[in-house]
């Protein structure tokens, strides 16, 4: 059976929780995500610089998958997670998740989404039993992102925060999927797409500065899109080690 794909608009819908479910059993560090008991407040508290939405896959009324994503002043969304549960993966769940996130994109005149992902050369002996833990696989996650049209934004990119002793998170690439086929981004939209997104968390004085800093890693405008199995080209032969 297809999954059906639905948009979740009541902080009250059980289907919220049932998408938190399978967050926090299908990704590998889930402390590192967004918890499920804020979703209701999330989907309910929106504004003309941010609009939270939560997508969930269903087969026969059973929640399999789901998407957080937000769409911003900036011209462009992030997405904060998209996840299958183990028991429905290939069943075209992601796929339908990504499509119609990518209609919520378009309908909202934005020119794509981007996500961020762990490359399998940045995770530790740690990371890769714990991904094993829960039957995911970073290689191939990163196969998969390319095949639903996402490319790595070739560019140095971190989380300012949520790595080692509170600093940096260093084992993340950024990738972005367009609307329209394209082999770049302008550097313009990923510095004011990670600014908006990191706002609601840094505050706008640490956001700008860390966006500012981003884009200040690019030594081109626009910026390539490379392979979404790929890490970018300043990362290659000397990127941060497996421990």
């Amino acid at each position: 059976m297809t999954p059906t794909v639905r948009r979740v608009t009541d902080p009250l819908d059980p289907a919220l929780s049932a998408f938190g479910r399978i967050q926090e059993a299908s990704y590998y560090a889930p402390d590192m995500l967004i918890p499920a008991e804020y979703f209701g407040q999330m989907i309910s508290q929106q504004d003309d610089k941010r609009e939270n939405v939560i997508l969930v896959a269903e087969n026969g009324g059973e929640v399999i998958g789901g998407t957080l994503f937000h769409l911003l002043g900036s011209g462009a969304g992030f997405s904060s997670f998209m996840g299958v549960a183990q028991s429905a993966r290939g069943t075209g769940a992601a796929r339908a998740l990504h499509s119609t996130r990518m209609q919520v994109i378009r309908e909202a005149g934005l020119a794509g989404v981007f996500a961020d992902a762990v490359h399998l050369d940045t995770l530790s002996a740690a990371d890769l039993a714990a991904e094993a833990r829960v039957g995911s696989d970073p290689k191939l996650r990163r196969v998969k992102l390319g095949a639903l049209g996402f490319g790595t934004v070739d560019i140095p990119y971190w989380q300012p925060v949520g790595g080692p002793d509170g600093g940096p998170l260093m084992d993340l690439d950024l990738l972005y999927s367009p609307l329209e086929p394209a082999d770049s981004v302008p550097l313009h939209l990923v510095g004011e797409t990670m600014r908006a997104y990191w706002q609601s968390w840094l505050g706008p004085e640490r956001a700008q500065r860390e966006a500012e800093a981003l884009a200040g890693r690019s030594g081109h405008d626009p910026v390539a899109l490379l392979p979404a199995t790929q890490r970018p080209g300043v990362f290659v032969g000397n990127g941060p080690q497996k421990s």
